[in-house]
């Protein structure tokens, strides 16, 4: 892994790109099992040995692994998470390759009941979402026991005897658990955002360990949970459309089979081979088309079909489903009935009047739902999970459903309402509030740069107004590390407006390079007259479009309040050209995330510019400036949907109408300080490579130098890491480095 892997995709090299598709193809094809995006990314971060010692030469730490028991409640693990299954004598440790629902009432021949299909985690009915903030699902994973090489695998005779006894693990070896989700929200989040919020919180000390090959915090040039999020997810990314870009693999989702692998079943005439897979397909086809016509029409009749469940009804399947095999079978037949859809089908109406469409793409495996006549059903693409089946009992009159279809008038209702309310953007955080000392942390906001003020947090005014009255002059001390302040910014007198509705310092002057997103951290020894404000140092600087940026920042605030047209000046689009006005309206206008990413309805676009529909002339401007901005990857397409009320979401819900989205991403640019430099470069090097330090293993006999392990005690020091100190046995380190010319 490189630096330039966790700016995105589009920044890797080509030769890089090659390098890692290389070893992901090998990796896909020594497993044998389908590989899912966050399994592959294990493979490169943690160091999957190719030749059969797994992650047997890596450093992770065994006993760090959470927990997990047949049957049992369990906060709910994602793909790719390593755990322990504490069984009676020696504790079998493994990676998750793969998780499905498991749905007490989905029936053995895999017949679904419909508002099973698609529903949300926790629901408890046709309609009912369940009432707790902590949903709970059954959950199938399906463990890897073998992923950690033969030192500590057990031996299949041990493995039998689990499957036997299924206290620890059940008869096909796997494990069936009830999976709890902190939220709503975390239980719709898709596999790889699920990832990165388990190693960034569960997996931490796993996922910053220095003994990894090259550590995300080296990857990233910090170790502030904004960055190490927005650059695992662009890792996570990279793996994906990696994996997605090969020649060799075909994908089901997220996971990826060898070609060679789906050939050689469809050859097989055995179970679960090529005729059973057809014959699948077909029942699939025909699971709803009448069997003889009667005069008259004939009622709609609806089917929904588990994959799983239905695999399991083939005869001499059984000992084919076991273990990782189970994952594979039910990749290469969703594979398969995909195939046949997109051949056989247009759109997924068949000749024989029926339509079948993937409707949930987690339970049992892949629920595919079978319609007839299908030529009244909704249209779409037949691969999209539709979740139909929920929606069609949540609809209680005819009226919802039909509001749900329509769109909303965008002269009459707004499109572009933020995901979050702007209100709330970049709230004031209480650190510490002690006997002597509080301290706080807020980003700096547009206006309080424009207006030269700092906003206090009410704990602090309350006691300011108590011990001093409503406008105390106070001293306010800046200190900006690695910035330049002269004495009148380094200390400043000013004061206090308190109890009228907006607490703050007022008369501030606020530094040239501080910018909106900045974060500042506060200091008020209580009794004093005197505030301290701190900024922090990035490890390394980064640069976001024209801005360097070398402190911690808040990315939604620096995304909303530093779009073109906004600065210290003031906050105006006039005399901003079609490209300026589409990227302001974007990122001022869109839907907001976390990591700053802001995503706005393209067809309201004109009337977010201009408050009404514009003339036909501006439009095509507005056109054309898209165009040219999503070509050159200032911005990007993506999905989402649109309730019943007009609110746009994303990612897309199911049951809602799909609608186009485009989105602002903050590019993030690891700025490389020259030789010799003193402060941060205004550009990227050309023909340089920054080279973070890493690992690197000896050759027998060989030993690492002390100047070497002297080195590495630096590099866990910068990591945050505070135990570890020593070099692993058998490897060396090398300190970080650029090469090229």
């Amino acid at each position: 892994m490189t630096a330039a892997m966790a700016e995105g995709y589009d920044a890797v090299p080509d030769l890089e790109r090659e390098r890692l598709l290389r070893y992901l193809e090998a990796v896909v094809a020594v497993r044998r099992t389908p590989v899912h995006a966050a399994v592959a990314f294990n493979a490169v971060y943690f160091g999957y040995h190719l030749h059969g010692d797994g992650y047997g030469r890596s450093p992770l730490r065994l006993d760090d692994f959470p927990v997990v028991t047949l049957g049992e409640r369990a906060a709910a693990l994602p793909v790719g998470a390593m755990v322990c299954v504490a069984t009676g004598s020696d504790p079998l440790y493994a990676e998750i390759l793969y998780k499905e629902g498991a749905h007490p009432d989905v029936g053995s021949l895999g017949d679904v009941p419909a508002w099973v299909s698609g529903a949300p985690a926790g629901a408890e009915g046709p309609g009912r979402e369940g009432a707790e903030d902590s949903p709970r699902r059954r959950e199938l994973l399906v463990p890897d026991p073998n992923a950690f090489g033969p030192g500590v695998s057990l031996s299949p005779a041990q493995l039998h005897r689990l499957r036997t006894h299924r206290r620890w693990i059940n008869e096909d070896g796997h494990i069936v658990i009830d999976a709890c989700y902190p939220s709503r929200e975390a239980a719709r989040r898709d596999d790889l955002s699920a990832y990165a919020d388990y190693l960034l919180t569960t997996a931490r000390a796993q996922l910053l360990s220095p003994y990894v090959p090259v550590s995300l915090a080296e990857l990233v040039g910090s170790t502030h949970d904004d960055v190490l999020r927005i650059g695992l997810l662009r890792l996570l990314d990279t793996v994906r459309r990696l994996l997605a870009s090969s020649d060799l693999l075909r994908m089901w989702g997220p996971y990826a089979v060898t070609r060679e692998a789906l050939a050689a079943c469809w050859r097989d005439t055995g179970p679960l081979g090529g005729d059973d897979l057809r014959t699948l397909a077909a029942a699939v086809e025909h699971a709803a088309t009448p069997s003889r016509r009667r005069y008259g029409l004939a009622a709609p009749v609806t089917v929904y079909t588990a994959v799983g469940p239905r695999l399991r009804a083939f005869p001499g399947a059984e000992d084919l489903l076991k273990g990782v095999e189970y994952a594979a079978a039910v990749c290469r037949a969703n594979v398969t009935l995909a195939d046949v859809v997109q051949r056989d089908s247009a759109q997924g109406l068949f000749a024989n009047g029926a339509r079948v469409t993937l409707d949930d793409a987690f339970e049992g495996g892949g629920v595919w739902r079978s319609h007839y006549p299908g030529d009244t059903d909704r249209t779409g693409d037949p691969l999209d999970p539709a979740g139909q089946g929920w929606t069609s009992t949540t609809a209680t009159a005819p009226g919802q459903v039909q509001e749900q279809e329509q769109d909303p008038d965008p002269d009459q209702e707004p499109v572009d309402a933020p995901l979050a309310d702007d209100a709330a953007l970049g709230p004031s955080e209480l650190l510490q509030t002690g006997e002597e000392e509080i301290v706080w942390r807020l980003p700096l906001r547009l206006a309080s740069l424009i207006d030269g003020c700092l906003p206090l947090c009410s704990p602090i005014a309350g006691e300011l107004r108590t011990a001093f009255g409503r406008r105390p002059a106070l001293r306010l001390e800046l200190d900006h590390p690695g910035g330049s302040l002269d004495a009148a910014e380094a200390v400043q007198h000013t004061v206090a407006e308190l109890g009228a509705g907006a607490d703050r310092l007022t008369g501030v002057v606020w530094p040239l390079d501080f910018f909106p997103g900045l974060v500042v951290q506060l200091h008020w020894l209580r009794g004093s007259r005197v505030i301290r404000a701190v900024t922090t140092r990035l490890d390394r600087a980064v640069q976001i479009g024209h801005r360097v940026i070398g402190h911690c920042y808040d990315p939604c605030v620096l995304t909303r309040e530093d779009a073109p047209g906004s600065d210290r000046n003031g906050d105006t689009a006039a005399g901003l050209g079609p490209r300026q006005l589409v990227l302001r309206t974007v990122r001022r206008c869109g839907l907001l995330t976390p990591d700053g990413h802001a995503l706005l309805d393209r067809s309201g676009l004109p009337l977010a510019v201009y408050g009404r529909r514009p003339a036909r002339t501006r439009s095509t401007a507005l056109e054309a400036a898209v165009a040219e901005l999503l070509a050159e990857r200032l911005l990007e397409p993506a999905v989402g949907s649109r309730d019943t009320t007009g609110r746009p979401h994303f990612p897309a819900r199911a049951g809602e109408r799909t609608i186009p989205l485009i989105g602002y991403r903050p590019a993030l640019i690891r700025v490389i300080q020259p030789w010799g430099g003193t402060g941060p470069a205004t550009g990227r090097m050309r023909g340089v490579q920054y080279v973070p330090g890493h690992l690197r293993r000896l050759l027998p006999e060989r030993s690492a130098s002390e100047a070497q392990r002297t080195a590495f005690r630096e590099h866990c020091r910068r990591l945050g890491k505070a135990d570890g100190w020593e070099l692993p046995e058998g490897y060396t380190f090398v300190t970080q480095h650029t090469r090229g010319r």
